[in-house]
């Protein structure tokens, strides 16, 4: 039944009418969506909320602008620097810029601290202890984006060089006695972070293209067939973004640089997959039909199930980050997921029409032919007639999987239980700084305030507190506290003087994970106070960025949490829709566990001890365990449903083999595109996507190399008929092992 519809699909799609018809329907719908609908850039918001407004820090964020409106403002810290020691000259000239803008306010600019009214004596006293460093506080407007900050700051380098001849922010901070600048603090880490994804974007587009171009043509050797995957690709992203692009408009969902760069990936990794398994088949199937209509039909019958099949897995697996609470991930679920639709619809209508009008051409030079064709085509040219010959590298694997389960098991076992246990080891962070380059000026910005201040000033806790007009000792049980440096006299609010708010400066680095287990010490020491003192444990509040990250790990591990079961219980409720089988629905969703545990081990024993990083994000987990399960499954899926084909008419152990040997090439091929396009996010400067994209390449390739072909082989090959319980195993007399 089946086997007819997609006959009439084929037909339908890839036929003789039909490819004209599908191509053109296509072409008026890309023109269509780019001319009336938006473009992504436009409506992309890298400044979106993670953080829902019932999070402690966003509420407390929100007391303090109610009661604390002049504390308003996204600090911008400029950091000013010698290294043998500020002049007075210095300190007169930043008086002088502190006077100016004052005078005439950069856009989006609130407040700057007035030095140029402090006597210089006064302002001497805020340098750091070694002479060499001052900071420079301006308030930005909390409401400004990113690229409003970066025209802002671009504006303020530009006063400053009016005032300073050296151009300060263009010096080296291991110049010798130059004065260098640098805007560091929330307002310049957030400049600097969209500026990365911001040149990310158009470089990761081509490197991606090139990859996946060189890829095909070395596994093909055909100019025509390269670009007929890059062109179902190039129609999907063509559809795809200005959809994205609409519902941002519409306010449906949010995205941002981060989520468009990993969604090109996606597309062009995974959507390569889907057209190399027809491809494939296609290919194979004109050695035997000389009618190439005829080879079509059959090819797509017998691969557009399991590409449906796995386009629906990624797609559902992706859709589940919809119950995250955290909004980095929560925002992926539908770009992502609407790529993998659009590009499963383009591998399954556009590939074919293609193929449809180029037919054997599309393999060119390289044309494949059925024996008659080959001797009558060799006569023609007058050339020694050379037959197509299969490459059996792929059966001599399986037949190592299907003729050697026990010992193929302990071995694949003892190599991927051996990465996974490094695993355990994994240190995570959420220190925004750490994932920037170290030339990043945020970046030596804040090098310079930890070295010559101390990191605390980057970004102090603010703790806010309503007393109810009771005096408590609240500061001095703080100072108590280990990890705070320092804590500020109370300043009563203007509007309430009951609400009271201390600046505590951390000892740590206001970003890691030492900085925000101090949190939660903070919150119980005012709690208790207060509560001593006869007053609510619910008036406390802390904001601030340590605060913020906090709760970030909060919630990124309850998402996490949440998440992982269901995507493992999904996938595994497609796997028995489609096999009928529990045990090998449990073997196949066992092995892709394995896999990811594996490559998160392996990927930290790069990532730690070879390119010499303490600490991976901390949303790390989460990103590559989704890729990795559901794509990695995909690879399982197309093999397992050929082994299952090939046992109703061979002995398991025979089909094993032709199921490894058939689909062993077409997948390497796919795991191999799909590794690469992952790991071209480790050209980019973001460490956040280099150790996404190392991890998750390490596990498509431990997938492709190892547990497709030796380990699921060998697990189903042990066993043998029960590998199809509770379905009954194929009516085969040769069925054992």
């Amino acid at each position: 039944m089946s086997h007819s519809i997609f006959s009439k699909i084929a037909n339908a799609v890839g036929g003789k009418r039909g490819r004209w018809i599908t191509l053109v329907v296509w072409v008026l719908i890309v023109v269509a969506l780019q001319v009336f609908l938006p473009k992504t850039a436009d409506y992309k918001d890298d400044a979106a909320p993670d953080l829902a407004a019932s999070e402690p820090s966003v509420v407390a964020q929100k007391v303090m602008d109610e009661q604390f409106p002049t504390g308003e403002g996204t600090p911008a810290l400029i950091t000013w620097y010698r290294s043998t020691g500020l002049t007075n000259k210095d300190l007169a000239q930043i008086q002088a810029l502190s006077k100016e803008l004052q005078q005439n306010p950069v856009e989006h600019q609130k407040t700057v601290v007035p030095y140029d009214k402090m006597p210089l004596p006064v302002v001497k006293q805020q340098v750091s202890k070694d002479g060499t460093t001052f900071i420079q506080t301006i308030l930005m407007d909390s409401e400004a984006t990113s690229d409003e900050l970066k025209t802002s700051f671009e504006e303020l380098e530009k006063t400053a060089n009016g005032i300073f001849v050296d151009k300060p922010f263009d010096q080296k901070v291991d110049s010798k006695d130059a004065l260098t600048a640098r805007t560091t603090g929330p307002a310049g880490i957030s400049v600097d972070a969209t500026e990365l994804f911001s040149d990310a974007d158009v470089s990761l587009l081509i490197g991606t293209v090139l990859l996946v171009l060189v890829f095909l043509l070395v596994i093909y050797r055909s100019p025509i067939l390269a670009f007929i995957p890059l062109i179902a690709v190039g129609f999907a992203y063509l559809a795809v973004t200005p959809i994205i692009a609409l519902l941002g408009k519409e306010g449906v969902i949010t995205y941002g640089s981060q989520g468009l760069s990993i969604m090109t990936v996606l597309l062009f990794g995974a959507g390569t997959d889907y057209c190399l398994f027809l491809i494939a088949r296609f290919r194979s199937q004109l050695h035997h039909d000389e009618n190439r209509y005829t080879a079509f039909k059959k090819a797509f019958s017998n691969t557009a199930g399991a590409i449906a099949l796995s386009g629906f897995t990624v797609m559902a697996a992706l859709l589940i980050l919809l119950v995250a609470k955290y909004g980095a991930i929560h925002n992926f679920a539908v770009p992502f997921s609407l790529s993998i639709l659009i590009m499963m619809i383009s591998s399954l209508t556009l590939v074919p029409a293609l193929l449809g009008i180029f037919g054997r051409v599309s393999f060119w030079p390289f044309v494949p032919r059925t024996e008659e064709m080959a001797k009558a085509h060799a006569t023609k040219k007058g050339k020694k007639v050379k037959l197509h010959r299969e490459n059996r590298f792929w059966h001599r694997v399986g037949e190592i999987a299907a003729h050697h389960p026990i010992k193929t098991f302990v071995i694949t076992i003892l190599i991927l239980g051996g990465c996974a246990v490094f695993a355990t080891q994994v240190k995570y962070t959420y220190d925004t700084l750490s994932t920037f380059p170290k030339d990043m000026p945020s970046r030596e910005g804040f090098t310079l305030i930890s070295d010559h201040f101390g990191a605390g000033q980057l970004a102090p806790v603010d703790l806010i507190v309503n007393t109810n007009g009771e005096k408590t000792n609240l500061r001095a049980n703080l100072q108590k506290l280990d990890g705070i440096a320092n804590v500020s006299v109370e300043v009563p609010s203007t509007k309430n003087p009951d609400y009271r708010m201390y600046t505590i400066e951390l000892s740590d680095n206001p970003y890691s994970n030492e900085a925000m287990d101090v949190i939660p010490d903070i919150r119980n020491t005012a709690e208790a106070t207060l509560s001593d003192a006869g007053i609510s444990q619910k008036n406390v509040w802390i904001a601030g960025q340590t605060a913020t990250q906090y709760d970030s790990r909060a919630v990124t591990k309850q998402d996490e949490v949440l998440i992982i079961p269901l995507v493992i219980g999904l996938i595994a409720l497609l796997l028995l829709a489609y096999l009928r089988s529990i045990t090998a629905m449990v073997y196949l969703v066992a092995t892709v566990l394995l896999s990811f545990f594996s490559a998160l081990g392996l990927g930290w024993l790069i990532i730690h001890y070879v390119m010499g990083v303490d600490a991976i994000a901390g949303l790390i987990p989460i990103y590559a365990f989704v890729f990795i399960v559901a794509l990695g499954e995909d690879y399982n899926i197309f093999m397992i449903s050929s082994i299952w084909k090939k046992s109703r008419e061979l002995p398991l152990r025979e089909a094993i083999t032709e199921g490894v040997g058939q689909t062993g090439g077409v997948i390497t091929s796919a795991g191999l595109i799909l590794a690469g396009t992952f790991a071209v996010l480790t050209t980019l400067p973001i460490q956040l996507l280099v150790q996404f994209g190392l991890i998750t390449a390490i596990g498509v390739l431990l997938d492709t190399f190892i547990v497709r072909p030796f380990l699921v082989p060998a697990i189903t090959m042990l066993f043998g008929k029960w590998a199809f319980w509770p379905a009954s195993a194929p009516r085969n007399d040769h069925l054992r092992r």
